[in-house]
């Protein structure tokens, strides 16, 4: 089993360092990157949803909420991923796969409209509105994302949302606990309000980082399916060949196909001798 962990941490590992690289190397100019920033809180005012100065101002009159943004901001998202996918490596894979390959996905996905769109947080906007709370108050984040793999102008759409609802979804399917169902829900509703708080994420960014995130699970949820259709019927093919392929020294009777440790699909069957070789048996 640990050898399994070991070959999937490693490939998480060098697929994080390739997203982070590239996303790196796409950082466009600062120019347009702060352009985009005032279209996105403009695109928010129409809406009447550029809540950002508001929340932030709220959260800095009190320290203890400061500290707890920007908690959540740095360690709830890849401490929490990590975790999440070691257990469900351990006690549901199926999921553990659909988890992966949906944060596969979508990081791709954001990937392209961080190169093609570039897009300042608010903490970054020249007009000085917005504070970033966790380069201010904290070190720690630098631990988890050093400043060369960081494309400081990646605000839309918000990965820190969508990686986590992926992980809330997920949890809620492959777990029944209350505890695990309620994290499952707080999670990625208080890291919602962590990335507007400390200035890194627009609204925008959330909600389209939460609809990148969950059509990449929808998709990749459809593909397994297909996918293990394929493999039943394929499976299914290869019994029934090998039992005709038998020397035919008698019929095989009860051949319907059972499902075997790892759900490979074998055929189970007796065989019936004719009359006359039992006869000479007797």
């Amino acid at each position: 089993m640990w050898r399994g962990v070991a070959l999937q941490f490693l490939l998480v590992f060098i697929a994080a360092l390739f997203y982070f690289g590239v996303r790196g190397l796409t950082q466009g100019s600062v120019e347009d990157a702060v352009e985009h920033g005032r279209d996105v809180l403009r695109f928010e005012n129409v809406l009447g949803i550029d809540i950002e100065r508001a929340v932030q101002e709220f959260v800095l009159r009190h320290h203890a909420l400061v500290t707890l943004a920007n908690w959540v901001y740095m360690w709830g998202h890849w401490p929490v991923i990590a975790v999440t996918l070691f257990l469900l490596y351990r006690h549901d894979r199926r999921r553990y796969l659909l988890l992966r390959d949906a944060m596969f996905l979508s990081g791709a996905i954001g990937l392209v409209i961080f190169a093609s769109y570039p897009v300042a947080p608010p903490r970054l906007l020249p007009d000085g509105e917005y504070v970033d709370t966790v380069t201010h108050w904290s070190n720690s984040y630098r631990v988890l994302q050093p400043p060369a793999l960081v494309n400081k102008y990646a605000a839309v759409p918000s990965l820190h949302v969508g990686w986590n609802l992926l992980v809330g979804v997920t949890i809620w399917i492959a777990f029944r606990a209350v505890t695990a169902r309620a994290f499952a829900t707080v999670g990625p509703v208080l890291m919602v309000i962590a990335v507007v708080a400390t200035g890194n994420h627009y609204v925008i960014d959330a909600v389209a980082g939460a609809v990148i995130s969950l059509a990449a699970f929808g998709l990749v949820a459809a593909w397994h399916r297909v996918r293990s259709a394929h493999r039943r019927r394929l499976l299914g093919t290869r019994a029934v060949s090998s039992f005709d392929d038998r020397p035919n020294h008698g019929e095989v009777v009860d051949d319907e196909p059972m499902h075997a440790h790892g759900d490979e699909l074998v055929g189970q069957g007796q065989r019936v001798d004719p009359p006359h070789e039992q006869s000479l048996a007797t």
